[in-house]
């Protein structure tokens, strides 16, 4: 799995839909996911520090696991099919720990109010996320060849070849 940030939101210039915005550590991939507008709201009010009035929905999630001692653990985003994302929330009380099912911005919305860690596994990362630093890639794609090319079979088995080749 890997460990992913909002990065922000941004809006789909041909349908106007607001996308939340996951970007890894090294901050070279990022992971688009399309998002409901209250959704938005609830992610650009965390990331602004903006406190609303009174409890929003989010919010009133995260009274009721306070008022029940339960902690978010982890948000993980572990699929995408038919260009949906799956999520689960990781809920803990003492020892019992729970899994339940989310949608991922309803979950990213939670793990920001609850600085809790959003996970994604490989595979998702792998299909749909998009490149950020493409000079970055190509420098790391070039190293590899140029490790590739100097690679002798000598360097798999641990032996020095002698004078004769052998």
């Amino acid at each position: 799995m890997i460990e992913m940030k909002v990065a922000g939101i941004a809006v789909d210039a041909q349908t106007r839909s607001p996308i939340v915005l996951l970007r890894d550590a090294t901050d070279r991939r990022q992971l688009p996911i399309f998002i409901g507008q209250d959704q938005a709201k609830s992610i650009m009010m965390v990331l602004e520090n903006q406190a609303p009035q009174r409890p929003l929905t989010h919010d009133l999630l995260i009274n009721i696991l306070e008022a029940w001692d339960m902690t978010l653990e982890r948000v993980v985003i572990h699929t995408l099919e038919d260009n949906t994302y799956h999520a689960s929330l990781t809920l803990k009380n003492g020892e019992i720990q729970q899994e339940i099912d989310s949608r991922p911005s309803d979950a990213i919305a939670l793990a920001l109010r609850t600085r809790s860690p959003i996970w994604v596994l490989e595979e998702v990362v792998a299909e749909a996320s998009i490149p950020v630093d493409r000079d970055a890639d190509e420098a790391e794609r070039q190293a590899f060849r140029d490790f590739l090319s100097n690679l002798r079979p000598e360097d798999f088995t641990g032996r020095k070849p002698n004078r004769n080749g052998d």
